[in-house]
């Protein structure tokens, strides 16, 4: 079991995503998920080593992509990265866990969430100009180990300026691509869950 410092994160009970339909790969149909993901009896924080380890529960992760006149960011995962599966993937998405830092006054509810979804992008991105936020897919792939402890909520950032730089060195290589390069030569580098939101970009 790798050593998460008793790090504490959001995750429902497998059980509960399989009452409200599993699926495998992008479900653009969202709200029945979230009512029952982001309703504090259904969820709860727990040990993110006991949690990586055990397919009986799902972590909940943001999982935002960023927008500007038809390009959308892409980034190679550095190896200073939470999720040592992951390094040196291509990918479009940025996201992380939810923590107990992040409770507000529905503990465990949809403000706690945005709050969450709010710090990870503040962390690891530094970005000029404003931005709009819409929640439009959740992400489930059942077909290896990262994927059958994580949920994810696919958030689309719609920037208004290009000026984006990395906070933090897990994210490499930074740069907008379109979506041509992100259906061609960067596919096949792309970690799965990236590549399940490119196959739907038009």
């Amino acid at each position: 079991m790798r050593d998460y410092q008793g790090e504490e994160i959001l995750v429902i009970p497998r059980e509960l995503f399989d009452e409200l339909g599993a699926f495998q790969g992008i479900q653009t149909d969202n709200s029945p998920y979230l009512d029952a993901i982001l309703d504090p009896a259904n969820n709860f924080f727990m040990d993110r080593g006991q949690a990586e380890e055990d397919p009986n529960f799902k972590q909940i992760i943001p999982y935002a992509l960023f927008h500007y006149r038809g390009k959308y960011l892409h980034y190679t995962r550095g190896k200073s990265g939470g999720e040592k599966r992951l390094h040196a993937q291509g990918s479009i998405g940025i996201g992380g866990h939810i923590n107990p830092v992040d409770e507000r006054n529905d503990p465990l509810g949809k403000e706690t969430y945005l709050a969450g979804v709010e710090r990870e992008i503040e962390e690891e991105l530094i970005i000029k100009g404003g931005h709009q936020n819409q929640i439009v897919a959740l992400l489930n792939d059942d077909s290896n180990s990262v994927g059958k402890v994580h949920l994810g909520v696919v958030h689309l950032f719609e920037l208004e300026s290009e000026v984006v730089r990395s906070g933090e060195d897990a994210l490499a290589n930074l740069a907008f691509q379109s979506v041509e390069d992100l259906k061609g030569e960067l596919y096949q580098s792309l970690e799965t869950w990236s590549r399940f939101c490119v196959d739907q970009l038009t």
